[in-house]
């Protein structure tokens, strides 16, 4: 109105003109701008999820539930550039053909813009072609396989984590540069997930690939792993490095404490490092003294309890997820997830195709999430899908994690 005012009284030309221009201003970049693929309105952003809330890998169904509650507080705030977040997930059991059903759903059902945060390498392996055939963005898959990383061959896939080839290197140089006469013993999951840290190892172990004496492994159907351990106790090994899912991993630990087994260094991979999830069924006690590797902050860790961002996190929590456990680092986790997906999201604007998104997620720089370790942050370029490639060596006392050492990078080609 004071505009329409203020061009009257300078003539009926001028303010026709003014008037023109700025309807033309208010309509037509709006419409240009605005670009969208099935699952994105001006009103909503429709996203798919496959998690294993059932079955061999449940204990990770908190970062499913995790990442829900995060989107339910962007969209008490108002949503993502006015969007609303809608987040659809399904359950997978953990099973191949169970995520292919679903992924089908979400594309062709449910008409969702993009999958996020499906989880687990043998599910997305069984996606991976029909998403990238369908040219739908699997993006920040919850495994660390390498092979989520091909930017070339897969480009519609994105990994998250720091990748499995990776954190088997970094085992390797640990124990090369601190225990270079050991006899390694590993458990592993018979799986895509299990041979890819496998490969990290041994290609970080080089020439010393004979350090490893015995590789026994396991099936997600197997009741228990008792059997292996006992199998790897008998290996003489005295460095044990377990490859395992949370629930495998757990009883590992157990069983090695039970039969008497004391390896000298007593390694759990990164996805199976949780208090909550892992150590504490375990028994605290026979945990005492595994190592594994980090790359964000563990809510167990009390050096972090007047830290701003561990405080935010502890909020969220209690405000939007009451119901989970604040000593589970997979809630960490999946909040992380949840603020990288918004910045995806939000520097995606108006233009919520399915191009832009992979774009926007190829095109993070140095970006630095407040729950992730200092000295971590994400980075990813057109030929670099590997958001985070960092992690740093811990210790846990029988009561907490303890960081020690640098951090370090593994990093593997393309």
């Amino acid at each position: 109105m004071h505009l329409a005012s203020t061009g009257l009284r300078l003539g009926a030309g001028f303010a026709a003109m003014a008037g023109l221009a700025l309807a033309l201003a208010a309509a037509t970049p709006a419409s240009a701008q605005k670009k969208y693929d099935t699952g994105a309105t001006d009103t909503e952003i429709k996203i798919g999820n496959i998690m294993p809330y059932s079955g061999p890998a449940s204990a990770y169904a908190v970062i499913g539930k995790t990442e829900a509650a995060y989107f339910n507080k962007i969209n008490a705030e108002g949503g993502v550039n006015g969007r609303k977040i809608n987040f659809v997930s399904y359950d997978d059991a953990y099973s191949p053909p169970k995520a292919v059903e679903q992924a089908r759903k979400l594309v062709e059902s449910d008409g969702v813009l993009f999958i996020f945060q499906s989880l687990g390498t043998p599910s997305n392996s069984a996606i991976m072609k029909y998403m990238n055939g369908k040219k739908v963005p699997q993006l920040f898959v919850a495994t660390g396989a390498t092979k989520f990383g091909d930017s070339k061959e897969f480009p519609w896939t994105m990994g998250w984590q720091p990748n499995y080839q990776s954190e088997g290197r970094i085992y390797a140089k640990y124990i090369q540069d601190n225990f270079p006469n050991g006899k390694i013993g590993v458990l592993y999951q018979n799986d895509d997930y299990g041979k890819d840290v496998m490969k990290g190892l041994k290609d970080g172990l080089g020439t010393k690939v004979s350090m490893i004496v015995a590789e026994v492994p396991y099936e997600t159907s197997d009741p228990t792993v008792d059997s292996q351990i006992v199998k790897l106790k008998a290996s003489g090994a005295d460095i044990f490095l377990n490859i395992a899912t949370p629930k495998f991993a757990a009883q590992a630990i157990k069983k090695v404490a039970e039969i008497g087994w004391k390896p000298t260094v007593n390694i759990v991979n990164n996805v199976s490092a949780s208090v909550g999830g892992v150590l504490t069924p375990a028994g605290l006690d026979n945990a005492k003294g595994v190592l594994s590797t980090a790359y964000l902050k563990d809510p167990t860790d009390p050096s972090w309890k007047d830290d701003p961002a561990f405080k935010t996190w502890t909020a969220f929590m209690e405000k939007w997820y009451p119901d989970g456990s604040r000593i589970d680092n997979n809630a960490v986790y999946g909040y992380l997830l949840g603020q990288t997906m918004v910045q995806v999201l939000k520097q995606c604007g108006d233009d919520l195709t399915r191009e832009n998104v992979m774009k926007q997620a190829a095109n993070l720089k140095n970006l630095q999430l407040d729950m992730l370790l200092p000295g971590v942050a994400i980075n990813t370029s057109p030929t670099d899908y590997f958001p985070l490639e960092q992690l740093q060596m811990m210790k846990f006392d029988g009561e907490r994690w303890e960081r020690f050492g640098p951090v370090m990078s593994g990093e593997v080609g393309g």
